[in-house]
């Protein structure tokens, strides 16, 4: 599937250069108010468009909301931080591995963690830390609520019994992820839905991976994710966390899957 991708790289590519030219006059005003406020940097805004489902680049995009727009879930600082400080240097290394490793930057960053067994622990590192930052951005917006809907909701109430016992049951993968890392929502090969983490900045598109599929949604449990408000209380994060998940990407993504 990700390979017949392979094919819009263009457009892709178009995408992923002009949104990082968007303004932030798309701010509201409670927005640059508390941007006068707080003197603090907000993040260049991405357009009010539908991200891209599949197809990352090797560029860091900007973030589809502020700093403050997750809180009081997740604290500004904290994806401050996260996002200009943790997932920049992710970006920036990943480059510049492409760059050592010979890689092609037009191409999909799939394709690369696909095959990444035949790349350097450098590129291992910070491909997977990009790739799964640019995802768990898009993975949350500012207070959703809501529920998954659709075809999608009827594959999590097949697959886990209902959309509480997935919680559950995803809680418990993000939880007990030993040190740091991820969990994951993922369409397997056989098109059903499955449950797993990865340790490190891994992630399930790995060909070193020991759990595989297409992710959908991820979380990160890295203590940098969470420790500022948080502190080592990490099922707290987890469970704040749920109130953030942006159902509508990851429906897409589902459906992108099981074409």
């Amino acid at each position: 599937m990700l390979a017949q991708e392979s094919n819009k790289n263009s457009r892709r590519s178009f995408i992923g250069t002009t949104v990082k030219a968007a303004m932030v006059t798309a701010l509201t005003g409670s927005q640059l108010n508390a941007l006068a406020s707080t003197n603090k940097v907000l993040p260049i805004l991405a357009p009010a468009v539908s991200p891209v489902v599949v197809g990352t680049s090797f560029t860091q995009l900007p973030l589809p909301y502020a700093y403050t727009a997750l809180e009081p879930f997740i604290d500004a600082l904290t994806m401050e931080i996260h996002y200009s400080k943790h997932a920049a240097g992710y970006a920036k290394n990943v480059q510049d591995a492409a760059a050592a490793e010979n890689v092609n930057t037009n191409s999909n960053l799939e394709d690369v963690l696909q095959k990444i067994s035949g790349y350097s622990a450098k590129m291992r590192n910070n491909a997977g830390g990009h790739y799964n930052h640019e995802l768990f951005w898009n993975c949350m917006k500012a207070a959703p609520g809501g529920a998954p809907t659709g075809t999608f909701a009827t594959a999590i109430n097949n697959s886990f019994g209902s959309l509480e016992a997935f919680k559950t049951q995803f809680a418990d993968a993000a939880k007990n992820r030993f040190g740091s890392g991820w969990a994951w929502l993922v369409v397997g090969a056989d098109k059903k839905l499955a449950i797993g983490s990865t340790a490190n900045q891994d992630n399930p598109l790995m060909d070193v991976s020991t759990f595989k599929g297409f992710p959908l949604l991820g979380i990160d449990v890295w203590e940098h994710a969470y420790y500022l408000k948080y502190q080592n209380k990490r099922a707290d994060y987890i469970t704040a966390w749920f109130n953030l998940v942006n159902w509508d990407f990851v429906a897409a993504r589902y459906e992108k899957a099981i074409q």
